[in-house]
């Protein structure tokens, strides 16, 4: 760890992460006058680079986490055919990629965390062991709705409380365990290649984690949350590159799979930049 990463650590630990998390969604949920929440829309895509030819007219939103969590226009983002051929859920660049070898994750170089803590469940981590995982970064210029890696039925979620610590490059280097202590929703697929979780894990400033699939399901972080399991007595059938799911605001996305059931991950290397509905690693 660098000494800025160390003065970094020291920082936010002593920051209400949380309650400044809840202060800024309350905001960005904020019905503005048109011209003022245009302007901020503008000047946050003027300083990210948010490419706004791939949405409608800033008019459009009421809301400055309308704009964030904003809908492409149609044909953006072709999926790739082929039911075993994983597509990326989001646009964004790969963190991390491998396998969890005996149950452990690659969080950055030296740092490691485990299956059990991240899904909160030994049962369930279980079947993931050994299998593939990705670990996707969503910056804040990227577009943030999560779409399904496979085709498939989904078998429930688990919903886990947590902190907010951010999830840049700095606190990944810096933070032990930081995708299994951040909250966090994994929606629990069944799929062509067997199970698969796509877990959307929540970070600092970010309002709230909200799927599609179960309006139900909890996507805020609140004072007293409490982990929940869902399992569906009856499945919800879901097709690749549909949408999951949204952050209302950034943050990452993991895809967990069975032992030797998502070979074609191996070619994922750190650092590549990927978009929803491209294959993931160069499939074909």
């Amino acid at each position: 760890m660098t000494t800025k990463d160390r003065a970094l650590l020291a920082a936010l630990r002593v920051l209400p992460k949380n309650a400044l998390s809840r202060l800024v969604g309350g905001l960005t949920r904020a019905r503005l006058p048109r011209g003022v929440r245009c302007a901020a829309m503008r000047a946050f895509a003027a300083r990210y680079g948010v490419d706004l030819s791939e949405c409608g007219e800033l008019e459009g939103f009421e809301t400055f986490v309308e704009f964030f969590c904003r809908p492409l226009l149609p044909g953006r983002r072709p999926i790739a055919r082929g039911e075993d051929v994983i597509v990326s859920p989001v646009d964004g660049v790969v963190s991390q990629a491998g396998h969890a070898v005996d149950g452990r994750l690659l969080q950055a170089k030296g740092i490691d965390y485990t299956l059990d803590a991240l899904l909160g469940e030994p049962a369930l981590a279980s079947r993931f062991r050994g299998g593939a995982f990705a670990t996707l970064y969503l910056s804040p210029r990227d577009y943030h709705r999560i779409h399904f890696p496979l085709g498939g039925r989904v078998v429930g979620y688990r919903y886990l409380p947590g902190h907010l610590w951010p999830v840049n490059a700095a606190a990944v280097r810096a933070v032990n365990g930081l995708f299994a202590v951040n909250e966090r929703l994994a929606t629990l697929l069944e799929t062509p290649l067997g199970a698969c979780a796509v877990i959307a894990v929540g970070a600092m400033i970010v309002g709230r984690i909200r799927v599609y699939y179960d309006p139900a399901a909890p996507h805020s972080n609140r004072p007293g949350a409490e982990p929940v399991a869902r399992e569906y007595a009856a499945p919800i059938p879901v097709e690749k590159g549909q949408e999951l799911g949204a952050f209302e605001m950034g943050s990452t996305v993991i895809l967990l799979f069975e032992r030797g059931r998502a070979s074609l991950l191996d070619s994922v290397v750190e650092g590549a930049r990927v978009r929803v509905g491209e294959p993931l690693g160069g499939q074909r």
